[in-house]
């Protein structure tokens, strides 16, 4: 009676918590002063943003002066410091002038002064939130910079960021392509040739020379730098940073990244792509032929996540462009877009590797089971993303119930045994190999295995640690709503606090707090049957202290972990440990029958006892040597 009586002052106690969290998230409506506060924060990273482009703005002076066409003086002094490259000065478009392309997806403005991509827009998405009016911007007020430094015969080293391509815009059927030359002569020129298709995120990027082999020093590979300082495009600054880094694919298919951390390198060889990956978006310049080195520098700039800012990281690569036969020719691509899984692995570039999926076994559970199954219900069924995360967590755990019927049949085989277990422990409490011995007799006699009440739990791990890789990097959960969360790739904040908490945050999350609820009651309802299963071993520390400890502790640490992590995977452990405390209630109640377990092991220990598995005989014998080892040293 006492036991149903705390279960039903416990259920009371959830729902009253439960009743005064959604109290607080209707009556926490914003004050004016919160309003005012939330407005000054736009203003601002507006007035950053400014500040930033004036900035950059400030820095971007001409090199050299354009030449008039024929002013032979002019092009002379032209020559003292751009050798060969002083007829770019002297072109039309030696000035300051952009071309722009762009399709269904991205929009991409290129300068006639390097030649390069100095705005790209996805045309789709959207800054912050849903409604922001803000469309993402990898590339704009001069956050990014491509360059190839050019050594020329005559001992000079220049720019091309700083010299003057000109621009030729054409079509091929529904491609335009646009071709940037820098020229050395009428028929001597280094080319950017960039492709772009209809509805689609891949630019094609070609780079090559034609009759610059006496112009330039072809003893050395030429050395092209491209850096990016990306853009912040997310609610949340700790969560966005966390998964911003550089990712590069190697020519045999493997790929690594750079790490994280305020100032990271690597200098990997024979590189088939570098990505500057955002958390949701990525930058990534492909080659067909292999980069031989390159040097990749990233840099935190986020050095105090409580105040909002306008950049993440600072990323850079360093590779050598290798002539060929005197000329330089390589077939290269920049992909500017989501980093959206099936997106990524569509154009069969290992592309998808930059999603952070987990190693071994943790990468195969999503990419055969979670991404499919949860693609099916999003996209075929045409789920909203919050039902299709419910019916995804129902789906696994009602595939893992067997595994956890075992491991609960376990538990109340040993919880049977325990008495028995007891008594040979005060037996042979001063000779514990004997005890251990007696007590392996008594598992093999009952038919138990001490360990099948683990090995399920080892197995459903995976599955747990495969879902905290999965929902971050899950593009589809990207401002899409469900209930009060506006966001379930971000946290759903339904109480603004006018403090930061440290390790908390400055906001208090729903989802979070649900999980941490239904964690608790579910790690109450469990650990009673483990303390129960597992007696105390002697040397060993009190388990049942410990599972009273972590009943608290681990709800806990749910609680102030996730407040900042995406709901859509709070909204899954809510879901998850709900379903397991029904499952846990059905086979305990309705399945498991503790008479009957008892009956069977005593009838058990009437027939012969099984034959030892390998383990059980290679365990026997250890004890007995040293069982032995024992004997022998008391003698002597």
């Amino acid at each position: 009676m006492e036991e149903k009586k705390l279960d039903l002052n416990s259920i009371i106690g959830f729902v009253l918590i439960f009743g005064i969290l959604i109290w607080i998230m209707y009556q926490n409506q914003p004050s004016d002063k919160e309003i005012a506060a939330e407005k000054a924060k736009k203003e601002l990273i507006a007035k950053q943003e400014a500040q930033a482009k004036a900035d950059k703005t400030k820095t971007a002076v001409l090199p050299v002066a354009a030449a008039t066409p024929g002013d032979t003086v002019q092009l002379a002094q032209l020559q003292k410091t751009l050798g060969g490259f002083a007829y770019s000065a002297t072109l039309p478009s030696a000035k300051e002038g952009f071309t722009t392309i762009e399709n269904e997806k991205i929009k991409l403005k290129i300068a006639n002064k390097g030649g390069y991509i100095v705005e790209a827009t996805l045309k789709e998405f959207k800054k912050f939130e849903k409604n922001s009016g803000q469309l993402v911007e990898l590339i704009k007020d001069n956050n990014a910079h491509l360059n190839i430094q050019l050594q020329t015969a005559d001992n000079r080293t220049l720019n091309s960021k700083d010299l003057f391509f000109e621009p030729t815009l054409t079509k091929n059927g529904a491609d335009q392509i646009l071709t940037m030359r820098l020229k050395a002569g009428a028929n001597e020129f280094l080319e950017y040739k960039y492709v772009l298709k209809p509805n689609d995120y891949l630019v094609g990027f070609d780079v090559r020379s034609q009759g610059l082999n006496k112009v330039l020093n072809t003893g050395k590979p030429l050395d092209l730098e491209w850096d990016l300082k990306t853009f912040r495009n997310e609610k949340s600054i700790s969560y966005e940073n966390r998964y911003a880094e550089i990712y590069y694919n190697y020519k045999d298919g493997k790929e690594s990244y750079v790490g994280q951390g305020d100032h990271k390198e690597e200098t990997p060889e024979k590189v088939d792509y570098i990505a500057f990956k955002q958390h949701f978006f990525a930058s990534i310049l492909h080659t067909n032929t292999s980069f031989e080195k390159s040097q990749l520098v990233s840099q935190n700039l986020v050095k105090d996540e409580k105040i909002d800012t306008v950049y993440t990281k600072q990323f850079k690569a360093n590779v050598p462009l290798a002539f060929s036969n005197g000329e330089i020719d390589y077939k290269m691509s920049w992909y500017f877009g989501p980093a959206d899984y099936k997106i990524l692995k569509s154009y069969d570039k290992n592309f998808e590797k930059i999603i952070p999926l987990g190693w071994g076994i943790f990468g195969w559970i999503n990419r055969l089971i979670f991404i499919p199954l949860f693609g099916f219900l999003s996209s075929t069924i045409g789920l909203s993303l919050g039902i299709a995360i419910i019916i995804f967590t129902i789906i696994i755990k009602l595939a893992m119930s067997p595994i956890t019927y075992k491991s609960f049949l376990s538990q109340a085989k040993m919880k049977v045994l325990r008495p028995e277990i007891t008594e040979l422990g005060e037996k042979f409490k001063k000779d514990p190999m004997k005890k251990q011995q007696e007590t392996m007799k008594l598992y093999n006699k009952a038919g138990v295995n001490p360990m099948a009440g683990c090995i399920p739990a080892l197995i459903q791990l995976p599955f747990m640690y495969a879902s905290f890789q999965f929902f971050p990097s899950a593009f589809e959960l990207r401002q899409k709503g469900f209930l009060w969360a506006d966001d379930l790739s971000s946290f759903d904040s339904v109480v603004k606090l006018p403090f930061h908490i440290p390790l908390y945050g400055d906001h208090i999350s729903l989802f979070p707090i649900l999980a941490a609820i239904a964690i608790f009651f579910y790690m109450k309802m469990t650990s009673g049957d483990q303390q129960m299963a597992a007696p105390q071993q002697e040397g060993m520390p009190d388990m049942a202290k410990m599972m009273k400890i972590m009943i608290y502790v681990s709800p806990l640490m749910m609680l102030i972990f996730f407040n900042s992590y995406g709901a859509g995977l709070s909204l899954y452990n809510f879901i998850s440990n709900l379903i397991t405390i029904g499952i846990m209630y059905v086979i305990k109640n309705y399945i498991v029958d503790s008479d009957k377990i008892h009956a069977q092991i005593q009838e058990n220990k009437l027939k012969e006892p099984k034959k030892q598995s390998k383990f059980q005989q290679r365990l026997q014998e250890v004890m007995e040597q040293q069982e032995a080892a024992k004997a022998q040293k008391k003698n002597k």
